[in-house]
């Protein structure tokens, strides 16, 4: 969540300028926002229960994030925390699942679908390549593949029309920009790659 929050940070006027090209423009300063209470939230945690600290998150973003972005990343971490409930470490089985709970929760909260650019054209292919490593695949390998294909599911947002949110209303004129909410959801994955790489290695 450090990581995450570090990179919203950076990316907060990169993610404001994406959509403010499609949408309100304040994507970037509210996830920074919310990471920021996030933080604030878990400083002092002790619990090692990794479902507990995820609804935590969760909660923290539904209650500082304004727009969509506040219900739909709040549902994916609360729903994550469910899958994830009194576990103090995740397998790759595991982290998949409690992925795809959360990736399920955000496509029932926003009715969204692959090709509707939106997040969700980034967290679906992640979840896929996963999925594809396998229970026993290694981690850090997974986590790098997942991210990249979310990498590659952003970027395919690019030429689609919107269908959702308030991007939908531009009609045609939404086409020829990258969604905001996918570029976070590939940054979530990149950073999860990162923690779990550098973990492996030992840092």
């Amino acid at each position: 969540m450090e990581r995450f929050a570090a990179e919203m940070a950076e990316n907060r006027a990169y993610l404001t300028k994406l959509d403010g090209a499609i949408g309100d423009g304040d994507h970037g300063t509210n996830m920074d926002r919310g990471m920021k209470k996030v933080l604030e939230r878990m400083e002092g945690a002790e619990s090692d229960d990794i479902g507990a600290s995820l609804k935590a998150v969760g909660m923290a973003l539904v209650s500082s994030v304004g727009g969509a972005a506040g219900p739909l990343y709040g549902t994916f971490f609360l729903q994550m925390g469910q899958a994830a409930a009194g576990r103090s470490e995740l397998d790759l089985a595991q982290f998949t699942d409690a992925l795809d709970a959360g990736v399920q929760g955000v496509i029932k909260r926003g009715k969204a679908e692959p090709g509707d650019k939106t997040m969700v054209d980034a967290l679906l292919p992640a979840l896929d390549a996963l999925r594809q490593a396998g229970p026993d695949g290694d981690a850090a390998a997974a986590l790098e593949r997942a991210a990249e294909a979310a990498r590659e599911g952003m970027e395919a947002t690019v030429p689609l029309v919107a269908r959702k949110g308030r991007a939908s209303y531009l009609g045609e004129r939404s086409a020829g920009h990258q969604d905001p909410g996918a570029t976070s959801s590939h940054l979530l994955l990149k950073t999860a790659a990162e923690a779990v790489a550098r973990a492996g290695a030992g840092n």
